[in-house]
């Protein structure tokens, strides 16, 4: 029986680097599970108010992968808004909708000023580091955005791994999209493990709640200036 007790370290085969045309399948994947598979009428809800109330909207979403989460929002939005997506790999950028203004750079290393977003988001990339890294890393994402940082991540569970276990192989195209995504399982959050991240990055008022299925979704958010 898999041990679940505590965050897995395992590096993810996208991460070290798969041929092109896997990647591109795996990519395909994720926009699978970002669009059934998760929590993302939770996740426009609890960003958009951010956006609606600034009269130039922008956003950044780290991690982007091929841009799906940060063009769902801006289509929701139904109005003007400058969205940049980050990825540290040019091909999934390219896979990106021409919509999406892109960048290439590392989540460490952003090239971006203190407050140069509205919202600032991570949705299911967190997991992709080991707990010391993340407080550096909050740290800085929280520095960029004006009113809100907020981040969506999964929530490790065994119902969640077994359903993985038995169901990835039948929905994805990619043999990487089975291997990574029981390995995020395993990487991800309880929601203890959240709070300390924050915590330990100095951030305040965060509040993270449980969303369906086995999500954690955490707001940070700013006083207005």
């Amino acid at each position: 029986m898999i041990d679940l007790r505590a965050r897995a370290t395992d590096p993810e085969a996208l991460d070290l680097g798969v041929a092109p045309e896997e990647a591109l399948r795996s990519l395909a994947d994720l926009r699978f599970v970002n669009r059934w598979l998760g929590n993302r009428g939770r996740f426009l809800g609890a960003v958009l108010p951010y956006l609606r109330s600034s009269d130039r909207p922008r956003l950044l979403d780290v991690g982007c992968g091929s841009g799906d989460v940060a063009v769902a929002l801006r289509r929701a939005l139904r109005g003007p808004l400058a969205a940049v997506g980050v990825d540290i790999k040019l091909l999934h950028l390219q896979a990106a909708p021409a919509e999406l203004l892109r960048v290439v750079a590392d989540a460490h290393r952003l090239p971006f000023a203190a407050g140069t977003f509205d919202v600032v988001t991570a949705s299911l990339f967190l997991h992709h580091f080991d707990q010391s890294e993340l407080p550096d890393l909050l740290r800085a994402l929280y520095v960029l955005a004006r009113r809100a940082l907020v981040v969506n991540d999964l929530r490790r569970a065994r119902v969640p791994y077994v359903f993985g276990k038995a169901v990835f192989p039948l929905l994805f195209q990619s043999r990487v999209s089975i291997e990574d995504g029981l390995i995020s399982i395993r990487s991800s959050f309880r929601e203890p493990e959240l709070r300390a991240a924050f915590a330990a990055a100095g951030v305040p008022s965060v509040r993270i709640e449980r969303s369906w299925p086995y999500r954690l979704l955490a707001i940070a958010e700013k006083s207005p200036a």
